[in-house]
């Protein structure tokens, strides 16, 4: 499914495109900037990037597809960053992950149908002394357990 962008969010994508078009090796800030601002990189995005930057559409999808950062849907309500570095995992987090996909019926890179919580991995929150970590928004959660991260979905919901 496309999402249709408002006329709004395409003025506000332009503004990007116009800011970063004459800037060397602009691509990753351009689309940070974009999905900073509007919460994703749409895919009709693609063709005017690629055209103030002289690039082809497939290599501004080959960057968006490639960092795991960029989302190319809508996002929910929240974000949960599920950290999967090594740390974390020996303490735990891919049962927690499993928790946490069961809990909320999605996988990775998908929405809640409520729309209230969009999950992500992540591959280093920097709190390796508090595995395993997760992050709410830009809220960072260390030693959480599946009754910790039952609540923290709880709250987000109920938010």
């Amino acid at each position: 499914m496309t999402a249709v962008l408002s006329t709004e969010e395409i003025t506000r994508i332009n503004a990007h495109i116009d800011r970063y078009q004459h800037v060397q090796g602009s691509l990753l800030p351009l689309l940070h900037a974009i999905q900073d601002d509007i919460g994703y990189v749409p895919e009709s995005a693609y063709f005017p990037i690629s055209k103030a930057l002289a690039l082809s559409v497939a290599e501004v999808h080959g960057v968006v597809t490639f960092y795991h950062h960029f989302r190319r849907h809508p996002a929910g309500k929240h974000i949960l960053q599920v950290c999967r570095a090594e740390s974390c995992q020996a303490m735990g987090s891919e049962k927690l992950e499993a928790h946490i996909k069961s809990t909320l019926g999605i996988d990775y890179h998908q929405t809640t149908s409520d729309r209230a919580i969009t999950l992500e991995p992540v591959y280093c929150l920097g709190n390796c002394a508090c595995s395993p970590a997760v992050m709410m928004d830009d809220e960072v959660y260390g030693r959480m357990s599946a009754e910790k991260i039952s609540e923290l979905i709880k709250e987000a919901r109920s938010a």
